[in-house]
């Protein structure tokens, strides 16, 4: 705790504010405990989906895992998602929305798949599709 004593121009005696500590913040880090690594895990999470939710462009994937934490993958097809381009784009939205909610989400593992092709799709609706599907599962943990 940090305190600092302030003299008031009309009083003799400091005033003494008490500053809290800083909370503890969340980590949003994207660590290798957080992928779905192997051919075999992805298997699992296509063979034995509890649930699956759609958007207009995507799809999720989702089992349970025994895990402290909740794993993510993404299977994005060439079919579907021509460039290697685009291809990063979509990954690199995904990663980036699943860092920031993380830590709401139980054992999860989540597969996103590509619908149909995603070429006149912009950043932010990209990032409203993805943001939809962790809002479901968020929902089904309450």
């Amino acid at each position: 705790m940090t305190s600092i004593s302030v003299s008031d121009d009309m009083s003799t005696t400091p005033t003494t504010i008490v500053a809290d500590p800083l909370p503890e913040l969340a980590t949003y880090s994207f660590t290798k405990a957080q992928r779905l690594l192997t051919p075999a895990a992805y298997r699992l999470v296509f063979d034995g989906t509890e649930r699956k939710l759609h958007q207009a462009h995507l799809m999720a994937f989702i089992r349970s895992n025994e895990q402290s934490q909740a794993r993510i993958g993404m299977a994005i097809t060439k079919k579907k998602v021509p460039t290697a381009v685009q291809r990063n784009r979509i990954k690199r939205h995904i990663r980036e929305q699943f860092r920031h909610c993380a830590a709401q989400l139980k054992s999860y593992d989540i597969v996103f798949i590509i619908k149909k092709p995603i070429n006149d799709l912009d950043n932010k609706e990209l990032d409203r599709e993805i943001n939809e599907i962790f809002k479901k599962i968020k929902n089904k943990n309450k």
